[in-house]
């Protein structure tokens, strides 16, 4: 079998896919963004590695879960090619009465026994009908799928304070069976908005639908494709918190979804239509206004159907949704960072530490609105307060055993220090940190003064100190050349060996040669 390695985040979507959601290979290769080829291997794998339930891999790590579902093993030869099916003969063939796929693929497998299976077989024909550009109704099964999007034309606010006009999204939401609708207006369409107009969407309908089919915006798919889609990391968490897979549409296919493109011009045309005269200031009192012209649309009987929305929802489709959870969402917002070789990632603006062991790693930062989760291969490593006053957020159990010994240096602790010396020596730190802009530019000066003791001892060190206080000499270099030279012997009356003499030499000009 293939052994091309999958993310395990997109093997866990299958897995949960497969195991908790019961959708079809098809599907769960859908929501997982992979091929249905390859969720038949990722099935295969968790059957031979023991693990039969979503259950079984939850607590499961990345690396764990990865050496459970791809041991080494040897690569086995290339398949031998298959002879492909006469779809143009397939397409007239099916024009004759009775005839099915399902009889079709028979008499394909008595010519060519090493054929394609069923599955294979009906997935080359329906690629060449596609190509024939032909169009097939959709069926739409009560509770199955939701459909999403944002109306090309926006709502928009007034600033009462400027009189300036600030275009809003209209995000719509439309049950696929019962075409109840939802609406509203956020500020963007950015992924915090997104996500919540879907909260808002489920809590609006009682229940969530077991799929949701959006468009490829940004903030919802990340990397768009026709077989393997990458859906963004937030959206996918609330579709895991809701209980839902996402399905999104391929690139430039309206019809895909046309039941909420349809769901967009009826909102457009019953609600921003109704509201166009209308002048709102927040987007509260606008979107209390949508929810009443929303609530007329439901109710309205629709001509083909001879119900109204909210009939085809209470009688159709409300008990076919999955009951919502417990507790609600926390929206979190996902970014991929590397760690800088301070140790710290940044996120809006601000740096966050990590321990300092993971420099040049790739983690991902989740933030919810309180807190800052940063995780490393599906383990959390950091965890920090979001925002503050302070540009940095650093823990000092992240931080190298000799940064954290700096950091813990302030003026107050090496005055301490310098005063288990004696007097002096705590006077020339003081007056040292004192004259620096700054005063950690003076704290290795100070340290360097005391390290001295070491060596000369505590009296010598004092009474250099004093020496170099008499004679304003304020340097680790000064305090050091007194004692190199043992002035510090010497009374403190006498300091002028401190200040070095004038030199005496016929390339000094000295001060008269720039008087006039």
């Amino acid at each position: 079998m293939a052994t091309e390695r999958l993310l395990m985040r997109n093997v866990r979507e299958i897995l949960r896919a497969k195991w908790e959601l019961r959708l079809s290979n098809r599907k769960a290769a859908k929501s997982a963004g992979v091929s249905a080829a390859s969720v038949v291997n990722v099935l295969h794998r968790a059957s031979e590695a023991g693990l039969v339930r979503y259950a079984d891999v939850v607590d499961l790590g990345e690396a764990e879960l990865e050496a459970r579902l791809y041991p080494e093993s040897s690569t086995s030869g290339a398949p031998f090619p298959r002879a492909e099916p006469d779809c143009a003969w397939i397409h007239r063939e099916r024009a004759r009465p009775g005839v099915t796929l399902e009889l079709l693929h028979l008499e394909y497998l008595e010519q060519h026994p090493g054929g394609y299976q069923y599955t294979a077989f009906c997935d080359r024909y329906r690629a060449f009908v596609k190509r024939r550009g032909l169009v097939m109704r959709q069926h739409h099964v009560a509770g199955d799928k939701m459909f999403v999007d944002y109306s090309g034309k926006k709502p928009s606010l007034v600033d009462p304070a400027t009189g300036e006009v600030i275009e809003v999204e209209l995000f719509v939401a439309v049950l696929g069976a019962s075409n109840y609708s939802y609406a509203e207006a956020t500020r963007s369409q950015k992924v915090h908005d997104f996500v919540g107009s879907h909260v808002r969407a489920f809590e609006f309908f009682g229940g969530v639908a077991r799929a949701i089919v959006p468009d490829n915006l940004r903030s919802g798919v990340t990397r768009a494709s026709l077989y393997e889609p990458e859906i963004q990391r937030s959206y996918q968490n609330m579709a895991e918190h809701y209980g839902t897979a996402i399905l999104p549409t391929r690139v430039r296919r309206p019809r895909d979804k046309a039941k909420v493109e349809v769901g967009v011009q009826v909102v457009q045309r019953w609600v921003l239509a109704r509201l166009r005269n209308r002048v709102f200031h927040t987007l509260a009192a606008l979107n209390e206004a949508i929810r009443e012209c929303v609530d007329d649309l439901n109710r309205r009987v629709m001509r083909d159907y001879r119900k109204s929305r909210v009939e085809m929802f209470e009688t159709l489709e409300r008990a076919e949704l999955r009951p919502l959870p417990t507790d609600r969402l926390v929206i979190t917002e996902w970014k991929k960072a590397k760690v800088n070789i301070d140790y710290h990632v940044e996120f809006e603006q601000r740096l966050y530490s990590v321990p300092h062991r993971y420099v040049g790693e790739v983690v991902w930062i989740c933030a919810t609105p309180t807190a800052v989760d940063i995780q490393l291969r599906g383990r959390r490593i950091a965890v920090h307060a979001r925002g503050g006053r302070s540009r940095h957020s650093t823990t000092p159990e992240h931080m190298p055993r000799s940064h954290r010994e700096h950091a813990e240096w302030t003026p107050s602790r090496i005055l301490s220090w310098a005063a288990k010396l004696g007097p002096s020596t705590r006077d020339l730190c003081d007056a040292i940190l004192a004259e620096r802009p700054h005063p950690e530019q003076g704290f290795r000066s100070c340290l360097g003064i005391l390290r001295l003791a070491k060596k000369y001892g505590d009296a010598r060190v004092e009474a250099a100190c004093a020496r170099c206080v008499a004679a304003r000499a304020r340097s680790y270099r000064s305090v050091e050349s007194v004692l190199r030279h043992g002035l510090d012997k010497l009374g403190v009356e006498d300091v002028s060996d401190v200040v070095d003499a004038p030199l005496d030499h016929e390339n000094v000009r000295g001060r008269d040669y720039y008087v006039n």
